[in-house]
């Protein structure tokens, strides 16, 4: 994806807390109205690629533009900072009533009285709040009060805004709703954002690009889609949910038809590598398909194997099969199709997923 004109540039990133390098980051952009959201495990570096873009955090070294501009001064620091938001786990609010917060960041950028009383009286209504605008903060709930934070940094009108965890610990239903509202405001306004997450399933529904990050270092780059199904290494496709990650050598390639030894056993998989390459076969659990009899001659799979189901786990709404087929193998399955099959641990079961289903990487990429 394609975007005329970068809002944010980053080139050369490095920061090191104690002593110790976090963070070498090469390059990064921000696109106009685009939404990147930055993904990985605890520790990585996403928090501190975000402090550090927002110059709230001091840089070994690196360039960031902001419009095509520099900001190599503490004034434009400064000025820069101005045209941002950010939301956080904790709202943070002060100790003063709900239509007050919202005002506050206008007030400290010297917004007229008048429009502040337009823009908080927007912002109240877009985030439904109108009916506690004189509601003290301090007897909020927790989705109120992040719906609170959500409202006080859009009413600022940032060009960028800045999300750190910001539905961490919240329930289901409030969680939905807040993102509905979020998602809606920021095609609304058009407003850039960048999002620190650890849910998947934010990042995939709101993003134009999501950013895997590991060791301080961003691993990959590229669409949603991309990410959850070509992911460029052993680690990404883990984090992801490959849940089936299996080590194997390429034993034919015909005009891109490969067979892949995985401990004796030989799976057909669709790719461009070459015969002895040792590969990773990346396998997403929904596209295992399971039955209680071998279908091999009217399914359009062509990897079909007999295995036993070895363990279940409840997802929600699905259920996570590990199975042994001569190799481990993961599957969700839907509770329905879980109790129409009659499933159950020990079962002898085929699993079958399609070629096209097989993600490869080339070991040691």
């Amino acid at each position: 994806m394609k975007f005329e004109k970068h809002v944010l540039e980053v080139t050369d990133l490095r920061v090191s807390r104690g002593g110790v390098q976090t963070l070498d980051i090469p390059s990064f952009f921000l696109g106009q109205n685009e939404f990147v959201s930055l993904i990985g495990p605890n520790g990585c570096g996403k928090s501190t690629l975000l402090l550090s873009i927002m110059c709230l955090l001091k840089r070994d070294g690196g360039t960031l533009r902001y419009n095509g501009e520099e900001i190599a001064s503490p004034a434009a620091e400064l000025a820069f900072r101005r045209k941002i938001a950010m939301v956080l786990q904790e709202p943070l609010l002060f100790d003063s009533t709900v239509h007050d917060n919202v005002a506050s960041g206008l007030k400290i950028r010297g917004v007229e009285r008048q429009e502040i009383r337009r823009r908080v009286g927007e912002y109240l209504e877009r985030f439904n709040l109108q009916a506690m605008a004189q509601r003290s903060a301090r007897k909020l709930s927790g989705g109120e009060a992040r719906r609170v934070s959500l409202a006080r940094a859009f009413a600022v009108q940032p060009d960028v805004i800045f999300f750190d965890e910001p539905f961490a610990h919240l329930d289901t239903p409030t969680r939905t709703a807040l993102i509905d509202d979020m998602e809606r405001i920021i095609a609304e306004t058009g407003t850039a954002a960048v999002l620190v997450t650890h849910d998947q399933g934010e990042a995939l529904r709101m993003s134009d690009r999501i950013v895997v990050m590991n060791g301080g270092r961003v691993v990959q780059v590229d669409t949603p889609a991309h990410v959850m199904n070509h992911p460029v290494n052993e680690f990404v496709a883990n984090f992801v949910g490959m849940e089936t990650v299996l080590e194997g050598v390429v034993l034919r390639n015909r005009e891109r038809q490969l067979t892949v030894s995985v401990d004796g056993v030989e799976i057909d998989v669709i790719g461009e590598l070459n015969q002895g390459d040792k590969v990773y076969c990346c396998i997403r659990p929904e596209n295992v398909l399971l039955n209680t009899s071998n279908n091999a001659t009217t399914s359009s799979a062509r990897n079909v194997f007999a295995g036993r189901i070895a363990d279940i786990a409840s997802m929600g709404p699905f259920l996570k099969l590990r199975l042994k087929c001569g190799f481990p193998l993961t599957s969700y399955v839907t509770c329905q199709a879980f109790a129409d099959l009659g499933l159950k641990e020990g079962m002898d079961v085929f699993a079958s997923f399609k070629a096209t289903s097989v993600h490869l990487i080339r070991k040691g990429h």
